[in-house]
């Protein structure tokens, strides 16, 4: 049963498909220009794009969900994740012991959400959170934690 009856139904329904791509292709290329507020200093250097608002510690995992943040024991939130400089999920388990340079994002309740291991070039870059600590929930953070490892 042929539901298209006429054969110049389906060639307008093309074209129309087309000229309505093309008209959505020339909106997406204007908005490529608008620049994007979330990107930091780590994007510009090769690295990461984080959000606004991480900030920048020195993170050791100790067991499970508690760690050790700038010195201080903090916790990880449920469903907290670590990021390895690669971007990939890592276990908790994985690299207990280790200290690592990182940026972190803390949930409402005070623990910590997001955290990205950094490479060597995202470690050199200055976070701009750091200057403004009130972009985070809970800014503990101290002078020590700027670029060292």
């Amino acid at each position: 049963m042929n539901r298209c009856k006429k054969p110049t139904n389906a060639l307008t329904f093309i074209a129309l498909c087309t000229v309505a791509a093309s008209l959505f292709s020339i909106d997406a290329a204007a908005q490529a220009d608008v620049p994007r507020p979330q990107t930091q200093n780590e994007s510009l250097v090769g690295g990461r794009t984080f959000p606004v608002g991480t900030l920048r510690g020195k993170f050791m995992v100790i067991d499970g969900v508690d760690v050790e943040l700038d010195g201080r024991p903090d916790r990880m939130a449920p469903g907290g994740r670590i990021r390895s400089p690669q971007n990939m999920l890592v276990m908790s388990s994985a690299i207990a012991g280790q200290k690592f340079l990182v940026n972190y994002t803390r949930d409402a309740a005070g623990l910590l959400r997001e955290v990205w291991i950094l490479t060597p070039d995202e470690a050199v870059a200055k976070r701009e959170s750091l200057d403004k600590p009130l972009l985070n929930i809970w800014p503990f953070t101290t002078s020590d934690t700027v670029n060292t490892q």
